[in-house]
């Protein structure tokens, strides 16, 4: 009996080894286990996680050309760091790492990123390669002379554009080539480090001066049948479709088949001629008011789907060398720029998300350029169908300190990304005060993201109040002018957006923080007619925690009827209920 046991034990220990073995092999090395920076869902919030830990970037974009070059950048580490920021975006070209065909220079990338770890920086690379800003003005000089090999976009009228065409795998190939061998550069000088956390592929992508493609392959593409990929994944998709996608598609009368225009209606009328710029006639006023519709949609949807095939072929190739988070930027849609072919037609617009979260499953972020005064209005519309909100490209200063506030706090943005930031960087006083009270907030924010304990507001001077239900309360918030300072007329300075986030920590107690704001409570449960200002502290949170400064009342609090957030700032308040 005893050997028997013996044996069988020894048996069991085999067949264990065995099995672990075996799903050692077939569970492979992922990011989530070797450390690598991965996107993470928490709740209805996704979180990119460095070092196994939610990381929200506070960051800045370099100007484009600003990091090819390692003695200008010596002066900007240290403004960087002063101002806050934790992360930085920072542009890598095709032309730069691949001056003749297969011959690949890294160093002025290796530079760039030990200093930016010098710095304790974490660094966001840029992709200039095929595409910038709509147009090819990054590929090394041996793809843009060799227009036979890597042939260009052109219009209806036959001009070929300085534009590469998506519609080409010599182009496609030789940018995927070329990415893959800087991915497997950073995995090979960054992989245990983690410098580098997220990348853009590409930037801006689309045509202009025409809403789509007119070459000879994009012509017989067009042409053709909709992919039948492309209509199996929105039959799948058909009740979860992007608004604005669905009406066209239903108003075609959501057909499973044909060609692109019988699929999605007609193109652009052959007779009106893209402007540069909308800012003379062919235009109308109402197009100027329409900018948030189709114009055109087969074009846009048609190029759309191939900018995102060929997007996709470039991220999978750096992928399997280096399986980082990448995204895509977007130039927007906006009141002057209201047709396709103004704006680059194909890019990742809020109304073509679908087509291209079924064309590019390896970008993970589409990501708007954000500059528009209808912020939260397109935080919103690019904040649906499971894409998290990260904007590589915005504003700074006042305004970018509220935006950045809210983009936070209501749609659990990843990052924020003021444009340019090397030139601003020592002139801006509010974003970096942003910064710092996030960098305070930062354990708070990442711990309550996704789970509906968080929110915020941002008000224009003229907005009515808007009302946020939060915990078992409901909170009014208003703009809150600021004072009169000595010396100034009224009407002298723009008066700034305000914003703010709230925070429901306890059943009764809450954390906001912003300035320009405003909140009067009443319950939102049954139980009680009113809700009073209970304690009110301002102060600040030192290694995650909270020590209290003042503590408010009377004039400071409305007599306890109001919080004010007059200064940007950090108060933490409890609720109580009466009749």
């Amino acid at each position: 009996m005893q050997s028997w046991s013996l044996l069988r034990s020894a048996l069991v220990c085999c067949l264990a080894l065995v099995l672990a073995g075996c799903a050692s092999r077939s569970v492979p090395t992922d990011a989530a286990s070797s450390g690598i920076p991965h996107l993470r869902k928490q709740g209805t919030a996704t979180q990119l996680i460095v070092d196994g830990k939610p990381f929200l970037a506070l960051t800045g974009e370099l100007g484009n050309n600003s990091a090819t070059s390692l003695e200008y950048m010596k002066p900007i580490w240290p403004k960087l760091v002063a101002a806050n920021m934790n992360s930085v975006l920072a542009g890598v070209s095709w032309a730069q790492i691949e001056p003749a065909e297969g011959k690949f220079d890294f160093s002025v990338v290796d530079g760039v990123i030990q200093e930016a770890r010098n710095h304790k920086l974490r660094l966001i690379l840029i992709w200039f390669a095929s595409w910038k800003n709509g147009l090819s003005s990054y590929p090394p000089d041996w793809v843009k002379k060799d227009f036979e090999r890597f042939p260009r976009v052109r219009t209806q009228w036959g001009k070929p554009l300085e534009l590469l065409t998506p519609f080409s795998d010599a182009n496609r190939d030789a940018d995927a080539h070329a990415f893959a061998a800087l991915m497997r550069h950073v995995r090979e000088i960054d992989g245990q480090q983690h410098t580098v956390v997220m990348i853009q592929v590409e930037n801006e992508v689309g045509v202009l001066r025409d809403s789509r493609d007119h070459s000879p392959a994009a012509n017989k593409a067009f042409e053709g049948s909709v992919p039948k990929e492309l209509m199996d994944y929105l039959q799948q998709h058909k009740d979860s479709l992007i608004p604005e996608f669905r009406e066209v598609w239903k108003a075609a009368g959501f057909k499973t088949s044909g060609t692109w225009a019988q699929v999605f209606g007609q193109g652009r009328p052959e007779q009106f001629q893209i402007p540069i710029r909308v800012d003379s006639p062919p235009y109308k006023q109402e197009d100027l008011e329409s900018w948030r519709k189709f114009h055109w949609p087969v074009d846009e949807i048609f190029m759309a789907w191939h900018y995102a095939l060929y997007v996709n072929k470039v991220a999978e190739a750096g992928k399997k060398e280096y399986n980082i988070p990448m995204f895509v930027n977007v130039w927007l849609q906006q009141p002057n720029f209201p047709w396709p072919g103004v704006y680059p037609s194909g890019g990742a617009q809020p109304q073509v998300i679908d087509i291209w979260q079924a064309g590019a499953p390896s970008i993970d972020i589409l990501a708007p350029d954000l500059y528009l005064q209808y912020f939260a209005e397109v935080s919103a519309r690019f904040n649906r169908n499971g894409n998290p909100l990260f904007i590589p490209e915005t504003r700074g200063g006042s305004e970018g300190a509220a935006k950045v506030l809210y983009a936070v706090g209501q749609h659990n943005a990843i990052g924020f990304s003021p444009f340019g930031i090397d030139r601003t960087v020592a002139t801006d006083t509010e974003l970096p005060r942003a910064y710092d009270l996030l960098s305070q907030l930062m354990p708070l924010i990442l711990e309550h993201q996704g789970k509906g304990t968080m929110a915020a507001v941002l008000l224009a001077p003229d907005d009515p109040p808007r009302k946020v239900q939060l915990g078992n309360y409901t909170l009014e918030a208003s703009y809150l002018r600021p004072r009169a300072v000595a010396g100034t007329t009224a009407g002298q300075q723009p008066l700034p957006s305000a914003a703010a986030i709230f925070i429901s920590t306890g059943p009764d107690e809450y954390y906001a923080a912003g300035s320009g704001v405003s909140v009067t409570f009443s319950p939102s449960t049954p139980g009680s007619e009113y809700a009073g200002l209970g304690t009110v502290e301002e102060g600040k949170f030192v290694s995650g925690r909270w020590v209290p400064g003042r503590r408010l009342a009377g004039d400071d609090t409305g007599q306890g009827l109001n919080l004010s957030l007059r200064n940007l700032g950090i108060q933490r308040f409890t609720l109580y209920r009466y009749r």
